[in-house]
């Protein structure tokens, strides 16, 4: 839906994206890797999600409070510099992914992982809302043993309580690519966008509305 409301001609739906991909050799070696852990620098550590489309995903953790900034790229996927149409075929393995920095003594990742889960419809498979591919998956990604334990009991949480199932995948934290600069900060720098008025600035106003101890002082 993102691709066409911005009507460009290289973006296109075809019939492989909107498919979940087969989990082949190389993308199991991705979801079966050992973690790779990111450290603090400068007070500030790094965390990855992936939740439709990246430029919602990445306007609502820049409204949270201790969140520094926000990246739009790629994650998930078991091929190298990927690009916005190699990841449109599905055949990357790859999904739409934000890079959020963060200050630990502010925000924690158990908070960034409530922001996930309460920011999208966590029953989705493939996609959100409009968006509809492998490459708009939701894909949550750990970066040690902790975080795993943290995800994993949110979602058991969720689908006790909601009596649903999480469409999440879980993946060991690899590789997150930066995606072309057009696309970052794509919310607040287009705001008459057709896709941003009608898909991304509502969902944003649903996250505020329902997390409001949350947000910065400026939202």
């Amino acid at each position: 839906m993102k691709r066409l409301l911005i009507f460009l001609p290289f973006l296109f739906c075809n019939l492989s994206s909107c498919q979940i991909p087969e989990k082949n050799p190389k993308q199991k070696a991705v979801i079966n890797a050992e973690p790779i852990e990111l450290p603090i620098e400068n007070g500030i550590a790094r965390a990855y999600f992936a939740s439709g489309c990246f430029w919602c995903v990445e306007a609502i953790y820049e409204s949270v409070a201790g969140v520094q900034e926000t990246i739009s790229g790629y994650a998930g996927g078991h091929t190298k510099n990927p690009t916005y149409e190699l990841s449109n075929t599905g055949r990357s393995g790859h999904a739409e992914a934000v890079e959020v920095y963060y200050d630990p003594e502010l925000v924690s990742f158990s908070t960034l992982v409530d922001v996930y889960f309460g920011s999208q419809n966590v029953s989705q498979v493939n996609g959100q809302g409009p968006d509809r591919g492998s490459q708009y998956r939701s894909i949550i990604f750990f970066q040690n043993e902790i975080q795993k334990a943290i995800i994993l009991q949110k979602i058991a949480e969720i689908e006790k309580t909601q009596n649903i199932k999480v469409a999440s995948e879980v993946y060991p934290f690899q590789k997150f690519w930066k995606a072309e600069n057009y696309h970052q900060d794509y919310e607040r720098l287009h705001p008459n966008n057709s896709y941003v008025r009608n898909v991304s600035i509502p969902r944003l106003k649903r996250f505020k509305a329902k997390f409001p101890q949350l947000l910065k002082s400026n939202h």
